[in-house]
């Protein structure tokens, strides 16, 4: 799913008593923390059902009226989690993709890199992402589909940065600054490098 487009997500209450979901403060959240703020709306017509869905660059979680503030907190957590992995199975298609890279580039580059194409590619298995500044293009490796939104833009991202600095200078890492995901991404990225080059553990036979 695109963060530009709305989702639903609805659940149940939980019993009281039963495991408690990671808690996630309710708030306008900062744009420096890299996620978009939440709204949080109560509904005297709610009796047990709770719904999250985006809206621009907000979040909107519904949820009953007579619900405390530690079931809200909760609530919140789990609604953005669930949100979180259904857009990470959302496999965008070159024109969504495009869109997206334009987008970003608005809100980090003032609009400034503007490619001409943006597609994915099965060809680049050592890379994650490249761009020909001459031609305007961006390639990003088929192998980040399915990973988190976040992975996805900070790519795009580098790519952007790469139609303003070819090179890997210190210029280029200073506009990489202004994407706030961007050592968490790269973290991500690592890890998955790292456990493919982990040996594959094959179970013993039984006897």
């Amino acid at each position: 799913m695109s963060a530009e487009s709305s989702s639903r997500i609805a659940g149940r209450t939980p019993p009281r008593g039963g495991e408690s979901p990671r808690r996630t403060a309710v708030g306008r959240v900062p744009r420096g923390a890299g996620t978009s703020a939440v709204e949080v709306r109560r509904s005297a017509r709610r009796s047990r059902t709770v719904s999250a869905y985006r809206e621009g660059d907000r979040t909107i979680v519904l949820i009953p009226a007579r619900m405390s503030e530690a079931e809200e907190r909760r609530w919140v957590g789990v609604m953005l989690d669930k949100l979180a992995a259904q857009e990470s199975r959302r496999i965008l298609g070159d024109g969504e993709l495009a869109a997206r890279a334009e987008r970003l580039s608005d809100q980090y580059f003032d609009g400034r890199a503007r490619p001409a194409s943006v597609r994915w590619v099965t060809n680049q298995n050592t890379r994650w992402g490249s761009c020909t500044p001459a031609e305007g293009s961006i390639r990003l490796s088929h192998r980040l589909q399915g990973m988190p939104e976040y992975v996805v833009d900070y790519v795009l991202v580098h790519e952007l940065a790469h139609l303003l600095v070819p090179g890997h200078g210190p210029r280029f890492w200073r506009l990489l600054e202004a994407y706030p995901r961007t050592e968490r991404a790269r973290g991500y990225l690592e890890g998955v490098v790292a456990a493919q080059r982990l040996p594959q553990v094959h179970p013993e036979p039984q006897d």
